[in-house]
């Protein structure tokens, strides 16, 4: 039996399945060479940007004027004044994880900018980072032992869509109106009988 997959176009699932396809544009990076840990906090400071934004910020933490709160791994993180914009005082500049995040948001303009997509409008609609296999080596110690020298590698996965557009709301008085029980109909008579 003779398989060929040189022909067909594998498609990868992405863990988010709610969002529809046509009105997104998707990237993704596995077994990237970056701290798994660093690189979750700041995809975490990212989600909900929009792509504008969230470029800018990425560029000025790898400039480290501006910093990436830490807010789950956070031990032994020391503090700076850079993460009071964010309600944190441990905050930190992976410089690493913020060229790869950029590399991957300018991927995933260029996949919105091949659907016709607005990349004006687009927002990080879902970001994921999940922990890749780890790489083992050695460091030798004292007195002959050795140890486990571990990379923490990660898989990364983004959605940017359009925004959605501002849709005014309807005048509440007309819906109030229509909504009552009636309790509070009465109660409102009773009220206007007793103000008149």
């Amino acid at each position: 039996m003779l398989t060929t997959t040189s022909c067909f176009a594998i498609q990868v699932r992405y863990a988010a399945q709610e969002i529809p396809a046509a009105k997104s544009a998707r990237a993704r990076g596995s077994y990237l060479r970056v701290s798994f840990k660093n690189t979750r906090e700041t995809a975490q400071a990212i989600n909900g940007m929009k792509l504008q934004k969230a470029l800018t910020y990425l560029e000025n933490v790898t400039k480290k004027s501006m910093a990436v709160p830490m807010r789950r791994y956070a031990g032994s993180t020391g503090r700076t004044a850079q993460g009071k914009q964010f309600g944190v005082s441990k905050a930190r500049w992976p410089v690493k994880s913020a060229e790869f995040l950029i590399d991957l948001l300018k991927n995933a303009e260029a996949n919105a900018d091949t659907k016709g997509l607005d990349t004006g409008a687009l927002v990080v609609k879902r970001i994921q980072v999940n922990q890749a296999p780890k790489g083992r080596r050695r460091t030798y110690r004292a007195h002959g032992r050795i140890n486990p020298y571990m990379t923490n590698p990660c898989h990364i996965e983004l959605i940017l869509t359009e925004a959605d557009e501002e849709v005014a709301k309807a005048p509440e008085t007309s819906l109030k109106a229509s909504r009552l029980s009636s309790r509070q109909r009465g109660s409102q008579i009773r009220r206007a009988l007793t103000e008149a």
